[in-house]
């Protein structure tokens, strides 16, 4: 099961959808209200909201998504389970909250919306909620005994096997020819048929890469373990003669513009070059 949730401002727009009939919607769950239309539910809300004019974003929403198979087998019980489960695990209970499922594609989910502003006036800290919705969605599914989001990946790797071999041999390639800059390292990798696509961040971090191969697109991490942004840097780093933690930039030229690397990712490559330089002191027979 996948979980999705971010805030949002417009609170009536999103229930009328929620409710749309052409999705075949049905209410599964309902807390703290009494209205029986989307107008009526959004005013309910809208009440409480007003003890907290500074919070614009005042409403939380949330999509359920169990697989194919788990949805096609869940009944209206089943599926307000998981909604009050997965509300528990955010830490939302006890608060005005309507949920809605829309059977009207192959994949049955769940729209949830609920307020972000407690009877006490207080806005709910929504601080990392899709990063935390992910979570949730995948205890509720573990707990339930449904399919989690990893074991459909792992599946899904399985069958790509072959585009990942593949990709782990021409990567390997590639770096053995020393590439001496990211670009350089794009480039050939181009040459071998495979687009490299660099993952940048609202904050024009480098977080990593995707890898693009005859129709499939995988993190790199997907591809292999020793395949992460911070390891393939960290190769064409050694490369440009960096060898001490002070020395590992805290930016690079990619593609015409500079882009900063997250400290994480920093981090990774300065603890990479360490153990590389100690692993040659120990071939050479050097002393530390």
């Amino acid at each position: 099961m996948i979980g999705k949730g971010h805030s949002i401002a417009s609170t009536g727009a999103s229930i009328e959808y929620g409710w749309n009939q052409e999705k075949d919607a049905e209410v599964i769950y309902k807390e703290y209200l009494a209205g029986d239309t989307p107008q009526e539910i959004t005013e309910e809300f809208k009440i409480i909201q007003s003890q907290n004019e500074r919070c614009t974003q005042n409403t939380l929403s949330f999509i359920l998504s169990p697989t194919v198979k788990d949805g096609q087998e869940m009944n209206k019980a089943q599926l307000q389970e998981i909604t009050k489960q997965f509300l528990k695990e955010m830490e939302l209970k006890n608060r005005q909250a309507i949920a809605f499922v829309h059977r009207d594609k192959a994949h049955t989910h769940v729209h949830v919306y609920v307020n972000r502003i407690g009877f006490d006036g207080k806005a709910y800290n929504d601080s990392f909620i899709g990063k935390r919705s992910q979570v949730a969605a995948d205890n509720v599914a573990k707990g339930l005994g449904l399919t989690r989001v990893r074991e459909v990946q792992q599946e899904k790797l399985k069958e790509l096997n072959w585009q990942r071999l593949a990709i782990r041999h021409i990567n390997t390639k590639v770096l053995e020819s020393r590439p001496k800059s990211i670009d350089e390292y794009i480039s050939k990798m181009k040459d071998c048929n495979i687009q490299v696509i660099p993952s940048i961040n609202k904050s024009n971090q480098l977080q990593g890469f995707r890898f693009e191969y005859k129709g499939t697109n995988l993190k790199a991490s997907d591809v292999d373990r020793s395949m992460t942004g911070g390891k393939i840097i960290g190769e064409i780093t050694q490369n440009t003669s960096y060898t001490k933690l002070k020395e590992v930039p805290n930016s690079l030229k990619l593609m015409d513009k500079t882009v900063q690397l997250s400290t994480n990712m920093a981090s990774k490559i300065a603890k990479d070059l360490i153990k590389q330089v100690i692993k040659r002191g120990l071939d050479t027979g050097m002393g530390f």
